[in-house]
């Protein structure tokens, strides 16, 4: 019993050292180093630096979905747009809701490839949209909200909530993790139209049906939960996307603040998983309390643990790339009901899709088709080259060049 019980502090105090190693050459390598204090401190705030630290997370998403991409590349590729097939003065934006296990899927899973940044598979409650161009059967954008983080200071505070206010009518916020334009729309300013799309009421009442009575997370209680807030952050620090961004008078996005830089996209998710084995082997209960509604931020707790097992300072979690925190009220009256609890919303300015993307396309779009014409120019079998560009060795990917409308799927 004896040998037994050394040979498994052995074992212990070898990974010890190995994940110590592990980590002090993984934060290393992305520019980290420590100050005065001993606290991390990234090389800078700059976008290149943002996605340098993103970059061994980035990298290890796309060999996972390595198989997948190979698999699917051919036929999914003539659902994005080659430039001259967009008709700026034509663009039709639609919404479709994607469901899981599903050709639509799997296209929503390939446009989240080409992020520069890792998009999050989200937790919790979600919903993912396509925005179509219905003119021409070509992807536009995508759209995924799901369950917010439980403790954001800057929108606690606008909303002037305490603890159990929050835990009590958080059900009513979703956060958009996945927001955004895909080339050539994106040149035209199509991530603009794709966030106010956001406050539509077509995502209001796919809320309603989905989740309008859901369990409370914390009181575990049915609630008739209505979608009042959305948030967003800027995953390059402060966003020009987000910034002003009104339609027919009515703000679409409102910038609140910043994040205070901590979480754990530096951690990639392969070293998370050593960091789990080895809270699981000290014998926490941390490891396996991986279901949303075990506490918030289960992987950054376990971080922790893992973290001053290890005899790091809790500070490691703490990146400092601040992001900037975006809010839309989909009701007029939001912030009073999520203050009292009380209320109907007031949905007075809140527009169907269909009349939002018209507004948007008119606003920002079809000036920019005018201005900049060099959308033109973009081919979609660069997806491949935005895919490549995100892992050390080359993909092998064949494009299917006959265009195939949406219809025709």
């Amino acid at each position: 019993m004896m040998g037994s019980k050394n040979k498994k502090i052995i074992t212990v105090s070898t990974r010890e050292a190995t994940l110590k190693r592990h980590l002090r050459r993984h934060l290393k390598a992305l520019g980290f180093r420590k100050d005065e204090d001993g606290a991390l401190t990234p090389a800078g705030t700059g976008k290149d630096v943002i996605r340098t630290i993103h970059s061994s997370q980035r990298e290890a998403r796309i060999i996972d979905s390595e198989k997948f991409t190979s698999a699917r590349y051919s036929k999914l590729i003539p659902y994005f747009a080659h430039g001259t097939e967009v008709n700026a003065a034509k663009i039709s934006p639609v919404l479709q809701r994607v469901s899981g296990n599903t050709w639509e899927g799997d296209l929503f899973r390939l446009a989240s490839l080409t992020w520069s940044v890792p998009v999050s598979n989200g937790f919790g409650r979600r919903l993912r949209y396509l925005v179509w161009d219905e003119h021409n059967g070509k992807l536009m954008g995508i759209i995924a909200i799901g369950d917010p983080v439980f403790n954001l200071s800057v929108r606690d505070t606008l909303i002037d909530w305490d603890v159990a206010a929050r835990g009590e009518r958080l059900v009513n916020i979703m956060d958009a993790y996945v927001l955004g334009a895909l080339p050539p729309y994106n040149m035209l300013l199509g991530g603009k139209l794709v966030a106010c799309l956001v406050r539509s009421r077509d995502i209001y009442n796919d809320f309603t049906k989905a989740y309008g009575k859901t369990t409370g997370i914390i009181s575990q209680q049915e609630k008739k939960a209505r979608l009042l807030v959305v948030t967003t952050s800027s995953s390059m620090g402060r966003s020009s996307v987000y910034n002003r961004l009104k339609l027919g008078g009515v703000e679409y996005f409102k910038p609140i603040g910043y994040t205070g830089g901590w979480g754990h996209f530096h951690i990639p998710d392969t070293m998370f998983e050593d960091l789990r084995n080895y809270v699981r082997e000290i014998g926490h209960t941390y490891a396996d309390m991986h279901e949303f509604g075990n506490g918030p931020n289960w992987r950054m707790r376990t971080m922790r643990v893992a973290l001053t097992a290890l005899g790091f300072k809790e500070d490691m979690l703490r990146h400092g790339i601040k992001r900037e925190v975006f809010i839309s009220r989909l009701a007029e009256n939001a912030f009073k009901i999520l203050q009292s609890g009380k209320g109907r919303p007031d949905l007075s300015s809140l527009l169907r899709a269909e009349d939002v993307a018209k507004l948007a396309v008119e606003r920002w779009m079809l000036p920019r088709s005018q201005r900049m014409p060099e959308y033109k120019a973009w081919n979609r079998d660069d997806i491949a080259t935005l895919l490549a560009k995100q892992r050390s060795a080359p993909l092998s990917l064949q494009s299917s060049r006959t265009p195939r409308s949406r219809a025709g799927r």
